[in-house]
This record gives structure tokens, C-alpha cells and sequence, in this order.
């Protein structure tokens, strides 16, 4: 396993600015959003100049790629674009894309359909699809994630553990989902909040990489913090990043 962190991190900086600001807080590893609402990367960019977004996406400034995160607009142009960010996925070497699973409410043969072209496009670039733990989406709850898993040749999971124990449902498990893991998002939370001070919340990082260790999970553990008003947000990212190396 290796530590890296998410670019959202850093989510109004520029994605060169964020690589420094992450290697100068001695990361060796990045995980990329694009992200059609974000303000570093779109997947209207990465289709519209291929080849302008590989060299992007190649700078990253000594850090290794260790994945993207793909949020798309609805629209004529869903797929096609999705089609340039398995592409450049491929270019850049990167495994494993996230994407979000749909809405609640959506209905599930209907998602299971856009999940399996999703993974039907993906899978011709060498590249897997996982979809996000994420409250307020089918993948909220643990058995639908197992169910989407299980009728989707090939899908698997972004582990969100803040998205079962911070839930409007209950705290959740989410030991079943180890072995359909492809990526783990992490931060610190309780059952009140999604997030809050590293060493503050209800996560066992302990616990989470022996049960990985388990399953021979052996990619990224992605610090995925938001900065927090009157909290040092660096000092939050290293110390996530100490918290994490200090178990492998």
C-alpha cells in the first residue's frame, strides 16, 4: 500500500500549485480530480485536448499517479467524454478510476446498466471503474454496493468509511465491502460529522489497513480532507499522512 492524497484536497488551487503544495508536504503519491464542477481539471477539457491534458497530468511534479476521480455533466456528451478520461488513464498509467454511483432513488436496473457501460468503456483502456462510497447515493448503503458489485462484472469500490459511520441512516459496516475495494478515501469522523481533527473522530486506521492487509489490498490509502475554517489545514494533511505511513 502506498499513502497519497486527493487534489480535492486542494480544491480552489490550481493543479500545479496543488502538486507543490502535496510534495512540499511530502507526498509521493496524487490522485487526480476531474471533476466538470471543479475548478483544476474537467472532463470537458480532457476530450476537447487530449493530448494537452496527458502532458498536464504528467507534470505532477515527482509525485506518482496513483488515480483519477471522474465526475461527468449529464448530457449528449457523457460518455464521449468519459471514453477521453479512461484514455488519458491509460496514457498516464493509472489503473483505477472513481466515479460517483447515482442518486437515491434512481432506479436499479437502470443504474446497473450505466455502471456496466461505464465499465464495458473502461475495461477497453486496461482501466477499472470504482463507484464512491457517498451519502445521498445508491452507494450509501453497504448491501446495495455489494448487489451493484455482483451484477456488474468487474465494478468495484472507493472505500468512503466516513460515509457509513457519519450516516442519516446509522452507522453502518462496511467490513463486507474489503474485498471489493480498488481505493480508500480517508479523513477522520464521527457519527455526528464527516469531518473533523485527525485523532478527533471514530475512524480505527488500525483496524482498516489489517483488514486490508487481509484481502492483499496493495494501492492507494487517499488522504481526502477538506480544509475546515480555524484549522490548519497543512498541519491536518501531515498528520494524516504521519498517521497513515506509521501503519504500513
Amino acid at each position: 500500500m502506498i499513502v497519497a492524497a486527493s487534489t480535492e484536497c486542494f480544491a480552489h488551487t490550481p493543479l500545479l500549485e496543488t502538486f507543490d503544495k502535496l510534495a512540499d508536504l511530502e507526498y509521493s503519491a496524487v490522485e487526480i480530480a476531474i471533476h466538470e464542477d471543479g475548478h483544476q481539471l474537467r472532463p470537458s477539457e480532457v476530450a476537447a485536448n487530449l493530448e494537452k491534458a496527458i502532458g498536464l497530468c504528467r507534470d505532477t511534479h515527482r509525485l506518482n499517479l496513483s488515480g483519477y476521480s471522474v465526475q461527468l455533466a449529464e448530457g449528449e456528451h457523457y460518455y464521449d467524454q468519459f471514453v477521453a478520461c479512461c484514455k488519458l488513464a491509460k496514457a498516464t498509467k493509472v489503473a483505477t478510476i472513481t466515479i460517483p454511483s447515482a442518486e437515491l432513488g434512481t432506479p436499479f436496473n437502470e443504474e446497473v446498466e450505466r455502471l456496466r457501460k461505464l465499465v464495458g468503456i473502461a475495461s477497453m483502456e486496461s482501466v477499472r471503474v470504482g463507484i464512491r462510497s457517498q451519502v445521498g447515493r445508491l452507494s450509501e448503503d453497504p448491501d446495495t454496493v455489494i448487489v451493484l458489485c455482483n451484477n456488474v462484472k468487474g465494478l468495484g469500490l472507493t472505500l468512503d468509511p466516513s460515509h457509513y459511520i457519519c450516516n442519516p441512516n446509522g452507522s453502518k459496516s462496511f467490513d463486507r465491502l474489503i474485498k471489493y475495494t480498488y481505493n480508500v478515501y480517508l479523513r477522520d469522523s464521527t457519527k455526528d460529522k464527516l469531518q473533523v481533527r485527525i485523532g478527533q473522530g471514530d475512524i480505527d486506521y488500525g483496524k482498516l489497513v489489517a483488514q486490508l492487509q487481509r484481502e492483499k489490498y496493495d494501492r492507494s490509502l487517499t488522504a481526502h480532507i477538506l480544509e475546515m475554517d480555524d484549522v490548519d489545514h497543512a498541519a491536518e494533511m501531515r498528520k494524516i499522512r504521519l498517521l497513515l505511513e506509521s501503519w504500513l
